[in-house]
């Protein structure tokens, strides 16, 4: 449609600057003629157009022109800005196009080259992605999804859900939906999903208006605590995964961690991840499995 293209036009205009009337048309698939008579219908509608002949010119946009400028500081420009590159790094869809027409608009937003983020984790498989452009269409559109998910104690299972909403929490992303089997609302951590399907199915479920993810959770004070002892080799680990006031380092020179945490076979994994760097002081029970299970491994090398 000409009026969509028109504004496409504004937006490579300001974000290049200085364009041909050719370059214009290849880039638009249209002849060079629609391009002055759409140049023509921008100068109508109050655009500041420019256009100039021989070397160096071209057709631009007043010099200082955007389209913003009087609505958002330049701190907030700058806040919108990151925040489509933080979209972008989740591959959340359009995000790129955004960030293009957002740095042609504000044109000091494009100085946030200092900022890169990237969700994956090192090693990543571009087929182990979840794409978050099929949650957000299931999510906007009322469409069952359907998948399959492994938890933390390794169980599969098949789950039919009613997606609500989604969630980036403490490094990850989270699914928030109505679960038809439990019948009730269910957080499904992402990289846990596989063989995600939407469905044809219409719901009309709402997420409710007082509903919390950390209220989904059990209460810390009702955890059991468990401390740990750690080597002062594996410092910098802790603090990359442990809230500061989890961390006290003793008079022996090593740092003791207490923190509350409900008992899974996840936690026994994560703990022998630290290998002869960590000694769980408490509780005891936590202390034999683990001894079990490096014993365990012991035998396979024996």
């Amino acid at each position: 449609m000409q009026i969509e293209r028109l504004v496409q036009m504004i937006f490579y205009i300001v974000n290049h600057g200085h364009v041909t009337a050719k370059e214009l048309a290849d880039y638009f698939h249209v002849s060079t003629r629609t391009v002055y008579r759409d140049m023509n219908t921008l100068s109508i509608a109050g655009i500041p157009i420019l256009s100039a002949k021989g070397t160096g010119g071209g057709i631009s946009i007043l010099d200082g022109y955007t389209l913003d400028r009087s609505l958002l500081t330049r701190e907030e420009q700058q806040s919108v800005y990151q925040g489509l590159q933080i979209l972008q790094a989740a591959k959340y869809p359009s995000a790129e196009m955004a960030l293009s027409k957002i740095s042609a608009v504000f044109r000091t937003a494009r100085q946030s080259q200092w900022l890169d983020v990237d969700f994956t984790y090192w090693g990543s498989d571009e087929k182990e992605k979840i794409k978050i452009s099929e949650l957000q269409y299931a999510i906007l559109n009322k469409q069952v999804i359907a998948f399959q998910y492994r938890n933390t104690e390794l169980q599969k299972s098949e789950r039919t859900i009613e997606p609500l909403r989604l969630v980036f929490k403490s490094h990850a992303w989270y699914l928030v939906g109505y679960c038809r089997y439990k019948e009730a609302i269910r957080t499904f951590r992402l990289s846990r999903i596989r063989q995600l399907k939407v469905m044809p199915d219409i719901f009309e479920r709402e997420l409710p208006s007082d509903y919390s993810l950390s209220s989904n959770c059990q209460e810390e004070s009702r955890l059991p605590l468990l401390k740990l002892k750690f080597s002062p080799e594996i410092a910098h680990r802790l603090y990359d995964e442990f809230q500061e006031e989890q961390i006290c380092l003793g008079a022996d020179g090593r740092y003791y961690v207490t923190f509350p945490c409900e008992w899974s076979h996840w936690l026994l994994h994560y703990l022998l991840s630290y290998g002869a760097y960590v000694e769980v002081l408490e509780p005891d029970t936590v202390r034999v499995m683990l001894k079990e299970r490096a014993a365990d491994i012991v035998k396979l090398y024996e």
